[in-house]
């Protein structure tokens, strides 16, 4: 599994969001600018974020984006599926694939349902206000 630039950037942004909630609506412009990432190649995972109502948006003078709820209500998971889709190791573990023909031979099958396991519950553990805190997070991972 490789996670795409867009998953890591789209992690960062969310990360910006949570570091500056006291801020109220943060714009674009300066996450773009701290997180030295174009502000069109933001754009994109705004409009991903957006779709599935992890932030919102208000236009005009004071306007920008911020979380649509606190950042410990995001898992790590969710934010990486919501860029990424399935982040499951091999296509047949993926949600609505036809059974594979081989499933009952498949010396490999328990082998990747594990990994699945160990890459989801790994996921799932940690929050965007874990990431935002980095000592905590330090903490959590062992």
């Amino acid at each position: 599994m490789l996670i795409s630039t867009k998953g890591r950037y789209a992690l960062r942004f969310m990360i910006d969001l949570a570091e500056h909630e006291q801020d109220g609506y943060v714009r674009l412009k300066d996450i773009a600018a701290r997180q030295q990432i174009s502000e069109k190649y933001l754009e994109a995972i705004v409009k991903a974020l957006g779709k599935q109502k992890m932030i919102v948006a208000l236009r005009g003078k004071g306007g920008g984006y911020r979380l649509a709820k606190a950042a410990d209500a995001y898992p790590v998971k969710t934010i990486l599926e919501c860029m990424e889709g399935s982040l499951t190791p091999v296509a047949c573990l993926e949600k609505g694939s036809l059974p594979c023909e081989r499933r009952q031979q498949c010396r490999t099958l328990s082998l990747w349902e594990g990994l699945d396991t160990v890459i989801s519950d790994y996921l799932a553990r940690f929050t965007l206000a874990d990431l935002a805190k980095p000592a905590e997070m330090e903490a959590r991972k062992s």
